[in-house]
């Protein structure tokens, strides 16, 4: 019988081969497609958050952003302006009175201190002074001439009148007696002036000096053992206290916005919850050089001296009722120098406008200008569109 051989020819075995590496390429990419690692899916575009179109700012139907800002009807309301300034508390220059010495001398003792409270004619200070010596001396030679000068014209009146002398001498007679009477006069003057006794006293160059005035002692500019050489330069101040002057200092640009009368509240750092009430006496006609600030002056009675010079005051300025756009300041943004908020041109559209704050009060802002009542504003979130 003939043998058949049952081995597969080449092309038989080519066959097979190639369907077997077909398979296996069909399972791979069944295997890959199954597991996601044939391609990566395609991820949707993400909406825009908003839309710049010239100098509006525009925000998409789909943008998440609509759901972050907060719109809301800008309101007028009846408002109350007040200007706040800076103040100190100063003394009267009308009420100041600057203690001298009628004379120069050694300042034997200093009979008050700073902070001091003196009354009219009480003694300051004591001075040895050679000039009050002097002036006894003077006062002593006008009244011992002005006696001789008396007697001798009672003498010469006598003779007169027995014939025995000329009217002319009984004439220089009667001047010799005026001048001297003049001349004692005046040395007597002079010791009023300097405010001791006629008499002579037995210390006669001891100058007590006094209070011109009642008050504080402000100032202290001598010591014992100091030589006075010039009695035009003070050698302490006494203030009366009694009224005392709050000092506000007004910027230039709030110039305007002052006047005499203007009812006033000014509280101290010394007193929390203290409230002063009064009106402006003065406004000052010249602008400060160097801080180019007004100056205002409100008067308070302190006769308890409660109010010292110097303290720190802070002054409030009423002014008259008016009507205000008033936004919550969240819808405020600070942007470079200016001040913004955006307001609402159509739904969704948006444009930055520059407003003026005028007043502040906790949460909310008066606007002097750049936003219309009913005018729809971002009152939270617009930073999101601060860009």
């Amino acid at each position: 019988m003939p043998i058949h051989d049952h081995r597969p020819d080449a092309w038989g075995r080519s066959f097979l081969w190639g369907g077997i590496a077909l398979g296996l390429l069909v399972v791979a990419a069944a295997f890959t497609h199954g597991f996601g690692l044939l391609k990566e899916p395609v991820a949707e575009p993400e909406p825009a958050m908003l839309e710049h179109q010239g100098d509006k700012i525009v925000i998409p139907e789909n943008s998440p952003l609509r759901k972050r800002l907060t719109i809301a009807a800008a309101q007028a309301e009846p408002i109350n302006p007040r200007l706040t300034l800076p103040a100190i508390v100063e003394s009267d220059p009308a009420r100041t009175a600057a203690v001298l010495t009628p004379l120069g001398g050694r300042v034997i003792e200093i009979k008050a201190a700073p902070g001091d409270r003196v009354k009219k004619g009480q003694v300051l200070a004591v001075i040895d002074s050679a000039d009050l010596g002097q002036a006894y001396d003077d006062n002593d030679k006008a009244a011992d001439a002005h006696q001789l000068a008396q007697k001798n014209l009672a003498r010469q009146e006598e003779q007169f009148k027995l014939g025995t002398l000329s009217s002319r001498d009984l004439d220089q007679a009667r001047s010799d007696e005026a001048q001297t009477a003049a001349e004692y006069a005046r040395a007597q003057a002079r010791l009023r002036t300097l405010g001791v006794a006629e008499e002579r006293h037995p210390h006669s160059t001891l100058l007590s000096v006094s209070a011109p005035v009642a008050g504080s002692v402000t100032d202290l500019h001598v010591a014992a053992g100091n030589m006075i050489n010039d009695p035009t330069q003070p050698i302490m101040n006494v203030t009366d206290l009694s009224t005392v002057w709050v000092t506000a200092m007004v910027p230039e640009k709030d110039a305007a916005l002052i006047a005499k009368g203007q009812d006033a509240e000014v509280t101290l750092s010394a007193y929390p919850g203290r409230v002063l009430r009064g009106k402006v006496l003065f406004v000052s006609d010249v602008i400060e050089p160097d801080s180019r600030r007004d100056k205002l002056r409100i008067a308070f009675p302190n006769a308890d001296v409660s109010l010292k010079p110097n303290m720190f005051a802070t002054v409030t300025l009423m002014r008259e009722q008016q009507t205000r756009v008033v936004l919550p300041t969240s819808a405020l943004l600070v942007n470079n120098d200016r001040t913004t908020v955006f307001v609402a041109t159509a739904p969704w559209t948006f444009e930055r406008r520059t407003v003026a704050a005028e007043l502040e009060e906790g949460t909310t802002v008066a606007l002097d200008s750049g936003v219309q009542p009913g005018e729809q504003v971002v009152v939270k979130g617009g930073i999101l569109l601060n860009d």
